[in-house]
């Protein structure tokens, strides 16, 4: 397993900072996340920690870590803050924030301890990145309209997409959609409970969309009396992916059926070990893999850009570079794929 390569390199923290990054993105909202640098022996791991509720960053920014100074390995300090409370200001309002701080800590040191080790990640694992491909994820407006895919498509005419179907598309614009060819993912949001991307489940539109797109990966689906018979249609089955519901091995094992795809969001598992795990999982059984984004600010983007290099290059990966998640767009932007860096160090893309 590729943890087992990592789980013994040593690690020395002296010391802990953190930082707050705040950007308005294309999605209408205000993204908060907080770099987490972690240095010892003349070397900095860095890690996001990519909390949606602005308000935890702020308790963050107040209270502080606990101690995570010491002499390590990076499988004891996995340990370590796995024991961790590291939300000392009080229980956040959603469970799968206690993932996203530990992978902010756990990235941080997995950089850290790299660079202290003088190597990189792929060195380490013994594996050889590949450029990425790319598709860009982009909201389209309320009322919804396809200018801000016409806008992309005027700078990168051959961007790969990742749309999220809502009850407010309507055949012309789904027909405007489909037109390009260029829709790979219908993330449909129907697995998220009380957020404020909550989707609820549709029939009308899911017949809609499977029926346009019928080559696109269909994520995260609802599945209600109404759609069930849509999606457990064999041909259907083979195009669903699951991101929200999927922590660990156990998520994908509890599925309704075998999964065909997953989307990987290395936040969503906390520990190294469980997401490289599952990473594993998912090759053993030919389980495709993509990476997913969550608005990173900062070296969280490049890091999973750098996952999808070694793991699942050739996927659908929901990971292009930041300005593509600008209120206004760039008159230029990198198209997809994306190079890895020629002299690596540590956990980061650049």
């Amino acid at each position: 397993m590729s943890f087992d390569r990592l789980a013994d390199l040593p690690l020395s923290i002296d010391s802990v900072t953190l930082e707050r990054r705040e950007r308005e993105t294309s999605s209408d909202f205000t993204r908060v996340t907080t770099l987490v640098s972690l240095a010892g022996d003349g070397a900095v791991g860095r890690g996001e920690d990519v909390t949606y509720d602005a308000d935890e960053h702020d308790a963050l920014a107040e209270t502080g870590l606990p101690d995570l100074t010491g002499e390590y390995t990076l499988e004891s300090f996995s340990a370590h803050v796995g024991d961790c409370d590291l939300f000392p200001a009080g229980a956040p309002d959603r469970e799968v924030f206690r993932n996203y701080r530990r992978w902010s800590l756990e990235s941080a040191a997995l950089d850290l301890a790299l660079r202290q080790a003088d190597t990189d990640l792929a060195t380490a694992l013994g594996r050889s990145p590949d450029p990425v491909r790319f598709v860009a994820s982009t909201r389209l407006g309320d009322p919804p309209t396809s200018d801000r895919v016409d806008a992309l498509h005027e700078r990168v005419p051959d961007l790969e997409l990742k749309l999220d179907p809502t009850p407010e598309w309507d055949d012309a614009l789904v027909a405007d959609l489909a037109a390009t060819d260029a829709v790979h993912i219908l993330d449909l949001k129907g697995q998220y409970e009380g957020t404020e991307v909550d989707v609820p489940a549709d029939r009308d539109l899911y017949d809609l969309v499977l029926e346009s797109f019928p080559d696109a990966v269909v994520e995260d689906p609802a599945l209600t009396d109404e759609t069930r018979p849509l999606l457990e249609d064999p041909a259907v089955r083979e195009r669903v992916s699951w991101d929200a519901p999927i922590h660990g091995i156990d998520d994908l094992e509890a599925l309704p059926w075998e999964p065909s795809w997953c989307n990987v969001k290395p936040s969503r598992f906390g520990s190294l070990e469980s997401l490289l795990e599952t990473i594993a999982y998912c090759e053993e059984r030919e389980i495709a893999c993509y990476g997913g984004g969550q608005f990173e600010l900062d070296v969280g983007r490049g890091q999973n850009q750098l996952l999808a290099s070694l793991f699942y290059p050739d996927g659908p990966n929901d990971l292009a570079p930041r300005r593509y998640n600008e209120p206004d767009l760039p008159e230029t932007l990198p198209a997809s794929p994306l190079e890895p860096p020629a002299e690596p160090v540590g956990f980061r893309w650049s």
